[in-house]
């Protein structure tokens, strides 16, 4: 079989199968891809001719072209699901990743917010403006809930309960989770709902709660540029995203004694593995304040 055949196979298995988000999809197909075109190059165009010394050169031509560890790393761990799913369809009879390790990489701490800038962010937009109404209320859900920007964008009406206070997600992998929404974010959006989204889909039908004023769904990259201009406005000039309003909310709720167990389950982390990289900011805090009040430090 053709490497373009067996990308095509698999990232079908991908979309169907395992119902991965298109942004991982492409992912994936990106790094394949950059794979394909090194084995094109070294004249290897059939997945069954390829060796593990094909997979060699290509770490080695990724780091001869200045990719980092992590992007290594990255290209390794799609190459491993690849041939697996190759070897698992009977496709190939050997699986050229064998023993085959990934470059060794530092655990890279997220950014996050302190509870005063997020406090600045979420009264940056003017609320006495529709938008400002509707993107308060956008900031307000994504602290509250610590929601992926990609389910804050997709969320629908259907799946925000205001009565009770909480929204029902699908996050990565098709997993439903549900997450509970505080008072302040519940009461934001409350009012986005009566006073603002009427104006916004214009008689229109649409399932989409947040929307642009077109009456259509708002996109990740129009949010991403409005976070960052908020944050200007509100004086922040760390790194700001909408992830990092998501580690904002995980590595708060942790501070205030939350438990990994309840966080795992919010942030809708297959692997509790992930979620304990915000162990490692609270020590950080803790070892802070130690230095800060013992009075031997």
């Amino acid at each position: 079989m053709e490497f373009n055949e067996a990308l095509d196979q698999f990232l079908n298995f991908l979309k169907v199968e395992r119902g991965l988000a298109s942004n991982t999809i492409e992912a994936y197909s990106r790094d394949l891809t950059s794979f394909a075109d090194y084995a094109h190059h070294k004249d290897v165009r059939e997945v069954e001719t390829i060796s593990p010394l094909h997979v060699r050169g290509f770490m080695m031509h990724l780091s001869e072209q200045g990719l980092s560890d992590r992007s290594q790393a990255r290209h390794i761990s799609s190459l491993r699901v690849f041939f697996k799913f190759l070897a698992h369809e009977r496709w190939i009879r050997f699986n050229p990743m064998g023993q085959m390790e990934s470059p060794k990489t530092a655990q890279k701490l997220p950014h996050f917010l302190s509870e005063q800038e997020v406090e600045a962010l979420l009264q940056a937009p003017d609320t006495k403006t529709p938008r400002g109404l509707r993107d308060q209320a956008m900031m307000e859900l994504l602290y509250a809930t610590g929601l992926r920007v990609t389910e804050l964008m997709g969320l629908k009406t259907c799946e925000v309960d205001l009565m009770v206070g909480y929204v029902r997600t699908m996050g990565k992998g098709k997993k439903e989770r549900i997450v509970p929404v505080g008072a302040r974010a519940l009461e934001a959006i409350k009012r986005y709902v009566s006073e603002v989204r009427p104006l916004l889909h214009g008689g229109k039908q649409s399932e989409y709660l947040f929307l642009n004023r077109s009456g259509r769904a708002l996109t990740r990259q129009w949010f991403w540029q409005a976070i960052k201009a908020y944050a200007t406005k509100a004086g922040i000039f760390k790194k700001i995203s909408p992830h990092v309003v998501r580690h904002s909310f995980a590595t708060h709720l942790l501070n205030r004694g939350a438990d990994l167990r309840s966080l795992q389950m919010m942030l809708g982390h297959a692997d509790i593995s992930t979620t304990q990289i915000y162990t490692h900011l609270t020590r950080d805090r803790l070892k802070e304040i130690h230095r800060k009040y013992h009075p031997r430090p």
